[in-house]
């Protein structure tokens, strides 16, 4: 069995993506996430995910929150300053702040409110000027089980925030035996992004073949025997849901 050695960067890390593609990206996944949302029968909302911890309606309050950390510096450094006054790890800190200030919100409040945000995070995160995207964000990012590294806030606005959005969409559609709505357009571009991160952290040659209409083929350097699933599934091992073994052991943030 193939085993990983992630690496770790020695600077602080940054997109890949074109921001032009980065920012397209991110429109269609916050218009594609309501789509989702609008989907949802009244029993689903109460159903369990992948998310321990979140019904599909604590999962979408969650998103919404998040929406509007996106869609408002003052109010993204609202809530970045109480999670940081909560204490504990930040981010678990963040979500669980997101989810308790909208826990009174019905769903036709949440899919209304996110119809709003959505947009508007879209622009916010397009309008962050180059100098701002370029800072390193405080503190060490959770990558895997207990591995920190640094990111600019670039590759927060123009990867992370659609990677968390993208894989939601994907629990959620799970967690109401839906099919979620998916094109190589859209994200095909975004696991391609994830393939070659993953490859790059773990940097060990090998033939990646991802099924599916977000899929593809990938060799890394001289390649081995393909290493072969669904390209959600793919996402969702590296994301830490499900069983990981071999490379797919090498974690890549969402």
């Amino acid at each position: 069995m193939t085993t990983s050695t992630p690496t770790t960067p020695t600077t602080p890390r940054r997109p890949a993506l074109d921001r032009g593609v980065a920012m397209r990206l991110a429109a269609t996944e916050y218009d594609r996430f309501l789509g989702q949302l609008n989907r949802l029968a009244e029993p689903d909302w109460e159903r369990p995910t992948a998310c321990p911890e979140w019904d599909v309606r604590s999962l979408a309050t969650h998103v919404l929150g998040m929406a509007d950390m996106a869609a408002s510096v003052p109010g993204g450094m609202r809530q970045a300053l109480r999670a940081r006054r909560r204490g504990g790890v930040f981010i678990d800190a963040l979500t669980g702040l997101q989810v308790e200030d909208r826990a009174g919100l019905g769903p036709d409040q949440i899919v209304s409110r996110f119809a709003t945000v959505g947009p508007r995070a879209a622009r916010g995160r397009a309008r962050t000027p180059g100098f701002v995207r370029a800072r390193t964000m405080p503190g060490g990012q959770p990558v895997g089980d207990g591995t920190e590294e640094a990111w600019t806030i670039g590759y927060l606005l123009d990867v992370i925030l659609t990677r968390d959005t993208w894989m939601h969409r994907m629990d959620l559609a799970a967690a109401t035996r839906q099919t979620p709505e998916l094109t190589p357009e859209h994200d095909g571009t975004l696991v391609d992004d994830v393939a070659r991160e993953w490859a790059a952290r773990h940097a060990q040659p090998c033939t990646l073949v991802l099924t599916g209409p977000a899929g593809g083929t990938w060799t890394f350097g001289a390649g081995t025997s393909p290493l072969e699933l669904d390209a959600i599934e793919f996402c969702r091992q590296l994301s830490g849901r499900g069983k990981r073994t071999g490379l797919l052991q090498t974690a890549v943030p969402f």
